[in-house]
């Protein structure tokens, strides 16, 4: 337990996930399940093919920050994508922690 007297409580994360894949059908549906099986609605969804490379823009402006780490695991290993590079800020509210 920490000794400092503040505490953030209401974590979340605006986060941005930047995906290159190989272009394939079935690719946006499966980049959307991570999200559904947490019951997670992305802010924003952008998809862009350039020849067999397809990149996608994924931002959630309060995404739960412990689901951060998972919903990137689960999508670094979704078949045909090749990076997964996320951007993310911690917000919440700091609150004096009970004596």
């Amino acid at each position: 337990m920490s000794t400092e007297p503040w505490t953030l409580v209401g974590l979340h994360a605006s986060v941005r996930f930047t995906l290159m894949a190989d272009a394939a059908p079935s690719l946006l549906p499966r980049l959307l399940q991570p999200f559904a099986k947490r019951d997670l609605t992305p802010d924003s969804f952008e998809a862009r093919t350039v020849g067999d490379i397809t990149r996608v823009d994924i931002a959630m402006e309060a995404m739960p920050a412990e689901m951060v780490h998972l919903v990137e695991g689960n999508l670094s290993q979704t078949v045909g994508v090749r990076n997964v590079t996320l951007r993310k800020e911690i917000t919440g509210q700091v609150r004096r922690r009970a004596a």
